[in-house]
């Protein structure tokens, strides 16, 4: 009762910002480019709820009555990267540019790295896909010892290793240590990943053992504020990791979009007063990210068949958000994110829909849940509620 939910979508995008040249990512379109490759999607509830309102999508048609409000909505922060885009929807802008490295990580962070941790060498040092990375160097890796060093178009410094040859536990050490004491400022990085994986040459598999080590938000995000105020805050899957634990009241870790829908139940019945924060991860690490369109789209018809159920045991004092943190286009040439407007669903049982038209900011989602639960704030963005 009187709680707000947030889902988050990973990667599901609705097309291309306008500064999308600058990233590469002209052309871009999660949705819509997905459902032209898999021949229409099929989605009922979200059709429902006003997505095919947003945007054109092949299999989902526009609707006169939806059930929620919808939208979209602009990233002002730099970068695409889960980080940036989670952060301002938590209401904080990202002014400062994070560090990245499209040529591979130079000799002298390197150097430094090897110095900390004590890893007597590195493979990789360079930008590459997770499962093409093992798939090249994962049998060096397992004969050296040495762990696989590798980026993406993401400020991210990702470590790969068999968790037969470097112990799990070891491998988290390794990236604590390469947060704390190898990426230190002037460097800007926004994650250091644990990326385990198991197998035998030619079948080798990333784990869910996945770990990341954020930086920490630069200031108060709306979970800071709720949690000085006394208001219970739930992080459901990779949200945790990206805000680095700050102003989390309760910590739900899970593996899969199955165990985060899951946990989404839960805390529908027995919430009351309550902000709940979910991250649904599957779709951006399995599909965008393996430019997989087929299995992406399977995969949201999963989130769909799941809709009715937890609609169902929301209550009608409830709130709910469901949006994306950037784009990952399954059908581009790249792996990478893509810069891209977010889609906006606002929810509440029994409520009809209206049209909150494109939003400039991410960070009208903070003011909502801010101005939902009596908050006073400063945070960046506007205020749907009562749109």
């Amino acid at each position: 009762m009187n709680s707000f939910f947030i889902v988050i979508l990973d990667g599901v995008g609705v097309g291309e910002l306008p500064d999308a040249d600058i990233y590469g990512d002209v052309g871009s379109n999660t949705l819509s480019n997905m459902a032209q490759k898999v021949n229409g999607l099929n989605l009922p509830n979200l059709a429902r709820m006003g997505l095919g309102n947003i945007i054109p999508i092949k299999g989902i048609p526009t609707i006169k009555n939806a059930i929620s409000s919808f939208g979209k909505m602009t990233e002002v922060s730099k970068g695409k990267d889960s980080i940036s885009g989670h952060w301002e929807i938590a209401g904080l802008k990202t002014t400062k540019d994070f560090s990245y490295f499209p040529n591979g990580f130079p000799d002298e962070l390197i150097s430094k790295f090897l110095h900390f941790t004590h890893c007597k060498g590195i493979l990789g040092n360079k930008p590459a896909s997770g499962t093409e990375i093992i798939k090249e160097l994962g049998e060096e890796h397992q004969k050296t010892g040495y762990p696989i060093v590798y980026t993406s178009g993401d400020s991210v410094f990702q470590i790969a290793s068999h968790e037969e040859t470097i112990p799990l536990q070891r491998l988290y050490e390794i990236c604590e240590i390469t947060r704390h004491n190898v990426l230190t400022p002037p460097l800007n990085v926004g994650r250091v990943i644990a990326r385990p994986f198991l197998g035998r040459p030619g079948e080798y598999k990333r784990t869910t053992n996945r770990k990341d080590f954020s930086l920490d938000p630069p200031s108060a995000t709306i979970l800071d504020l709720l949690q000085k105020n006394n208001i219970p805050t739930v992080a459901i899957g990779k949200i945790n990791d990206l805000f680095n634990y700050k102003g989390i009241s309760v910590q739900q870790k899970t593996k899969s979009n199955k165990e985060g829908c899951q946990r989404l139940v839960e805390y529908a019945v027995k919430s009351n007063k309550s902000f709940i924060f979910a991250n649904l991860v599957d779709f951006d690490v399995y599909y965008g990210h393996r430019n997989d369109p087929f299995g992406f789209a399977d995969s949201l018809k999963e989130f769909d068949d799941f809709l009715p159920e937890f609609l169902n045991k929301m209550h009608e004092t409830d709130l709910l958000v469901i949006t994306a943190d950037h784009g990952n286009d399954p059908t581009s040439v790249s792996t990478d994110h893509s810069r891209e407007f977010v889609p906006l669903l606002f929810y509440q049982k029994g409520k009809l829909g209206k049209n909150l038209g494109i939003r400039k900011t991410f960070s009208d989602v903070a003011k909502t849940v801010a101005e939902f639960f009596d908050v006073n704030n400063s945070l960046e963005g506007k205020s749907f509620l009562y749109e």
